[in-house]
């Protein structure tokens, strides 16, 4: 990894607050002087841009922005919609079990109905507000500061010329519902028309490397993929065709490739440890294989 890569791995990983988002881009500005912020939407996103949106002939993207920390992890099967509903159904069953608790002391207290309402449902709306308001997660190295780090290696191996064709933007607010892409998009609905945008997320924890291409990217783009993305030893890489669950900020565009990084179990591809501190899994092979598909990709198109 290049130093920029590694500082941000050691010193950058919590981008939650603020604060701390500020930090973070003010390093960011330090190492690329080019970068722009552009702030807007409710809440306030900040997006980092380097490179002319209009311009590139493709756009490359990752969040930046991290996560509270949860007792439990975010639990996804791209291939598998039923286990990845039933686990939430899980997660969201003790928050219902506490609140439900909570009204029911209020009740035998007070025996007034009313009170007892109101205390579920401010029990409910205050545990269910922790998951993404709460203690920032210390821990993020594949949510995402993989992504961040992946952005990183792709500014520090292409030529003046060849990143002079490409836009890289560090969106923010992807943790509290797609809301930094979605406003740019909103933004750059014009000039994102008819582009391509590749979102990593989540890459370095997992040997089974999934390219994600939507509808109208595999319409144009399946073959080039699969040529630029092979050879990766004992990585496995997979070009997805069929459908998939995989919620991130390409789902935000029209023409799009989402990039992540599976485990592999009995029932099939799947992603744990994120939001937890057990998020400390860098597999820098990812990172290479990744980059140099992309190079290749980009070349191809």
């Amino acid at each position: 990894m290049n130093e920029t890569s590694k500082e941000i791995l050691e010193n950058y990983q919590v981008r939650k607050t603020k604060a701390q988002k500020t930090r973070f881009i003010e390093f960011m500005k330090t190492r690329y002087p080019e970068l722009r912020v552009e702030e807007g939407g409710f809440p306030k996103n900040r997006n980092l841009i380097i490179g002319d949106v209009e311009s590139a002939k493709a756009v490359l993207s990752a969040h930046y922005d991290t996560c509270a920390v949860l007792p439990f992890p975010n639990f996804i099967m791209p291939k598998n919609l039923l286990v990845s509903i039933f686990y939430g159904v899980l997660i969201a069953v003790p928050i219902i079990l506490v609140a439900v608790l909570a009204g029911s002391v209020v009740l035998a207290l007070t025996d007034e109905p009313l009170f007892s309402l109101l205390a579920y449902f401010a029990v409910f709306i205050t545990l269910f507000a922790a998951m993404f308001c709460g203690k920032p997660n210390k821990h993020t190295v594949n949510d995402n500061t993989s992504g961040v780090i992946t952005l990183c290696e792709l500014l520090g191996s292409l030529s003046p010329e060849e990143r002079s064709e490409i836009a890289f933007v560090f969106f923010d607010n992807e943790e509290n519902g797609l809301l930094g892409s979605s406003w740019f998009n909103k933004v750059h609905r014009a000039e994102m028309k008819d582009k391509l945008l590749i979102n990593y997320d989540c890459v370095s924890d997992g040997d089974n490397i999934m390219l994600l291409p939507n509808k109208n990217a595999k319409k144009e783009y399946l073959p080039a993929l699969g040529e630029a993305f092979c050879g990766a030893g004992d990585k496995n890489i997979i070009v997805e065709t069929g459908l998939v669950y995989y919620p991130s900020d390409q789902g935000n565009f029209k023409k799009n490739i989402g990039v992540a990084a599976f485990r592999r179990c009995a029932l099939g591809l799947y992603l744990n440890r994120i939001h937890t501190p057990k998020d400390t899994v860098m597999d820098e092979r990812n990172i290479g294989i990744i980059c140099d598909g992309t190079k290749k990709f980009l070349e191809k198109i």
